[in-house]
């Protein structure tokens, strides 16, 4: 809610960023100096594409990179901020927010990978580049007039500072004795007004040592304490609040690894199996993602409009259960997904085995391409269970002052996730290796490889990282709030006890 630029601000500057690569990019596949030329007929004659060319490529890429990178957590926390969290009647439908924030991008998807992915195949690069940039004009336009009817909170200091005056100030008091009584430690709503909206984070007995960043000494002025020498325990509380997400955090990782395999190894799967939906068309291997996005918008669907109506007459919870229980079963989902991709991988190669194929790793298997589907889907219906909630746990979660810095840890641990697929994919070609050049995951013909292996050792994986979950969640300790009286009800309040004596 409190950001140190207002989010509407932060949102326009890389929305810029992004719609200026977008543009770029464009704008390259259309002017044919900017690009290489086109391949010969039988292509095997293709020319590169020149320094300047690819400078102006990467250049492109980055721009849209930074634009995004910036852009989705601005909007997740930006949108859920709309929601007045002092009002019991808003508070409620927040949850709904991120159900069908992740269904309109979901959607997208879809459409990005059938509509889009036909347009530049059938008709050219420059109309499938330019139609999403002439979408991304028309969301600005959007954005600009629906500036006045947007709920928004101005700045109030960098949260960040904060943390490190924390810390700052506990390393400087670590050899001052505890206080015997909590309630001693300092505070002033005062001070921790603009941070405190929607209530004042309350002291815990985790991290104590902590807490001496708000031990009052003599030297100290309580009425102008020096935040590097001295905070409120309500600072102490926001910077105990991160630490405590740290765990959970990470725990969303290894998932990311598993859905990862998806345009990897699954994509190479689906190269070598029959694709014909008739006998003049084949699924594209790199649409199968379609099957992803489709059970993930439809187990969305189901989740909010039965799912949750129906748990919730036995948990009494509006939202049906909470996030860290949505997170567990997206968790043994997608473990789920990778244990049945290992048997079908099996399938594949017995089938390549009996029609005499395992040497030909560019022949199509007799063996229809919808064997995958089961993988697929359970990883959409994992994400939308686990991401989600994962999602919800970090703007709940996050101190009021950094809801928006929390969601982008959402983005970073979609990063970490591939950028650990990677590495796992290295160990495995390093410790697998056998004679003559052979691993579990060759890269000329993968009839040959041990691909099972490799799923059933992410399986394992997912499994020690689902005991370590619960683990976390079990002794998870939740950012305790104590919630401020909004005004209007102080008034009635006063209205009432006035009433009353006369």
């Amino acid at each position: 809610m409190v950001r140190v630029i207002n989010l509407l601000y932060i949102n326009s500057y890389f929305v810029y960023f992004h719609d200026q690569g977008m543009i770029s990019l464009t704008v390259s596949a259309i002017m044919p100096k900017l690009r290489p030329p086109p391949c010969t007929q039988n292509h095997n004659v293709c020319l590169e594409a020149s320094s300047g060319q690819l400078a102006i490529l990467y250049i492109s890429l980055l721009l849209t990179a930074i634009g995004s990178g910036g852009i989705r957590p601005c909007v997740v926390a930006f949108g859920a901020d709309q929601f007045d969290e002092a009002d019991p009647k808003q508070k409620t439908t927040t949850w709904k927010f991120f159900n069908w924030y992740y269904f309109c991008m979901g959607a997208s998807i879809l459409m990005a990978v059938t509509v889009i992915v036909y347009i530049q195949d059938n008709i050219g690069w420059g109309w499938g580049l330019g139609i999403p940039t002439i979408a991304m004009a028309l969301s600005i336009i959007a954005f600009i007039f629906g500036y006045p009817l947007y709920r928004n909170l101005d700045p109030a200091g960098s949260p960040f500072t904060r943390l490190i005056q924390v810390c700052v100030a506990a390393y400087e008091k670590r050899k001052v004795p505890m206080v015997s009584d909590p309630k001693l430690l300092y505070e002033n709503e005062d001070l921790d007004a603009a941070i405190s909206l929607g209530g004042k984070l309350i002291h815990t007995k985790s991290m104590k040592f902590l807490d001496k960043a708000a031990i009052v000494r003599e030297e100290d002025n309580v009425k102008a304490p020096n935040p590097w020498k001295l905070n409120t325990i309500h600072r102490v509380e926001e910077l105990k609040s991160l630490i405590r997400m740290g765990p959970i955090w990470a725990a969303g990782i290894l998932l990311i690894t598993a859905y990862a395999q998806q345009s990897t190894f699954s994509l190479q799967q689906a190269k070598t199996l029959n694709r014909h939906l008739t006998k003049s068309f084949q699924i594209p291997a790199a649409s199968m993602s379609v099957f992803t996005q489709t059970s993930l918008l439809s187990t969305i669907i189901f989740y909010d409009r039965i799912f949750v109506p129906i748990v919730r007459k036995f948990t009494g919870l509006e939202r049906g259960i909470s996030f860290l229980t949505r997170m567990s079963i997206g968790f043994f989902i997608s473990l789920l997904a990778t244990f049945v991709a290992g048997f079908v991988e099996l399938k594949r190669k017995d089938a390549a085995m009996a029609h005499g194929l395992i040497d030909q790793p560019h022949s199509i298997i007799p063996m229809t391409v919808f064997w995958l589907m089961p993988q697929y889907c359970l990883h959409g219906i994992a994400e939308a269970f686990m991401s989600i909630g994962h999602l919800e746990f970090f703007y709940d979660q996050a101190p009021e002052s950094m809801r928006s810095t929390a969601t982008a840890l959402f983005w970073l641990s979609i990063s970490a996730g591939n950028y650990t697929s990677t590495f796992l994919v290295t160990l495995v070609h390093k410790f697998s290796a056998g004679p003559g050049g052979s691993n579990w995951l060759p890269n000329n013909n993968l009839n040959k490889g041990k691909l099972e292996n490799f799923y059933w050792l992410i399986t394992l994986l997912q499994f020690v990282n689902l005991i370590y979950y619960l683990f976390c969640a079990k002794f998870y300790t939740f950012k305790p709030v104590q919630v401020c009286k909004r005004e209007d009800e102080k008034v009635k309040e006063d209205a009432v006890e006035l009433a009353s004596h006369v």
